[in-house]
């Protein structure tokens, strides 16, 4: 069972609350109702996909997340609506789109409403970009996605996770953070700030993106890019995170030093090797690439939420392409870390290698 205050449905219900005159009213974090949980093995709504289709405009604007959960079989007229949701939670392998199965349903939907509890701006934004996510295309994603991240920086979540630590902005660095080197139609990119777990900071995203516009410029290079030390990225350099004073201007200098969207237009030629910690940009820029690699003690997160943030690297672009979107939220709101055997057979990664 959920939290009290979390309202629970079957599927009638929730095309009816979806019918109602106050629905985005009802069910919205701004109300104090910023998860809904839909039960899927009750009888499916009335009129089926039909109702369905007439609500979307409804189930895409609706700010709270939507939760499924199968506590037993499904029945088959209901899975149109599964599909609806932003996540979907089951006891058992059950046939559906983009199902996450936990080992137990129970203790996953408590962690997952407790996420969404404590940072409930951030979660909802999250399903509210990822239900789009599908439909836009890798530019138009990465436009939304760091328009909604800026908008949160000046969200009252962000700004309380940001004043319980100082700002120290960006460090200085002995040499470059990103290597390069270059021989036999190869550029062999690596992160090289080993004492920090390679935490993305301005410098290196600076330097990622000169050498991936060198390969963009050059049609036959391909890019290996890896990483030095114990992680191969730890994700954003918190020390740099709400430095700049101004939200506005920091989300147009993410779109004009995009890696995500210069990956994204050289993954058909480019390999990513990961290792040890892949958290936040460590996993949403490799998932751009054709082919990654990763050595079994890789593991995989996106930790933003719990900093009143969404993805802002990417990962609400890259990961539903690999992944599909309720997988993808699943890490979001959930906080939880995939193995390197796990996410090879979500298809986060391609391969796990010794080597």
């Amino acid at each position: 069972m959920t939290a009290g205050w979390v309202p629970e449905v079957d599927p009638a219900g929730f095309t009816a609350l979806l019918g109602s005159p106050g629905a985005l009213e009802t069910l919205s974090a701004a109300t104090g109702v910023p998860v809904l949980v839909v039960d899927l093995t009750g009888p499916p709504e009335p009129g089926g996909a039909g109702s369905l289709a007439a609500l979307a405009d409804v189930v895409a604007a609706l700010p709270c997340v939507i939760v499924g959960v199968a506590r037993g079989p499904v029945p088959p007229a209901v899975a149109p609506l599964a599909a609806t949701l932003d996540v979907v939670l089951a006891t058992t392998e059950v046939t559906l789109p983009g199902v996450v199965v936990p080992a137990h349903l129970d203790g996953a939907l408590d962690r997952l409403v407790a996420t969404i509890g404590a940072a409930p701006l951030a979660a909802t934004a999250v399903a509210l970009l990822l239900r789009g996510a599908e439909r836009r295309g890798i530019g138009e994603g990465l436009v939304a996605e760091s328009a909604t991240y800026s908008a949160l920086q000046e969200g009252p979540e962000f700004r309380r996770w940001r004043g319980s630590r100082p700002i120290l902005g960006p460090e200085p660095e002995p040499g470059p953070v990103v290597r390069g080197v270059r021989g036999d139609g190869i550029v062999h990119l690596t992160l090289a700030r080993p004492h920090r777990h390679n935490a993305f900071s301005t410098a290196m995203r600076d330097q990622l993106v000169e050498w991936l516009n060198l390969a963009l410029a050059e049609p036959g290079l391909r890019v290996v890019i890896d990483a030095e030390g114990p992680s191969f990225c730890s994700g954003g350099d918190l020390d740099e995170f709400g430095s700049r004073d101004d939200p506005a201007s920091a989300h147009v200098v993410r779109l004009t030093r995009s890696a995500g969207l210069l990956l994204s237009r050289l993954a058909d030629r480019t390999e990513v090797r990961v290792h040890g910690a892949c958290l936040g940009a460590g996993v949403e820029l490799p998932a751009f690439s054709s082919r990654v690699v990763a050595r079994p003690d890789a593991f995989f997160g996106l930790p933003e939420v719990g900093l009143g943030l969404v993805p802002g690297a990417g990962g609400t672009v890259s990961l539903p392409r690999r992944i599909g979107r309720q997988r993808t939220a699943w890490l979001a709101l959930s906080g939880d870390r995939l193995d390197a055997v796990t996410a090879l057979r979500w298809g986060l990664i391609d391969e796990v290698t010794t080597v």
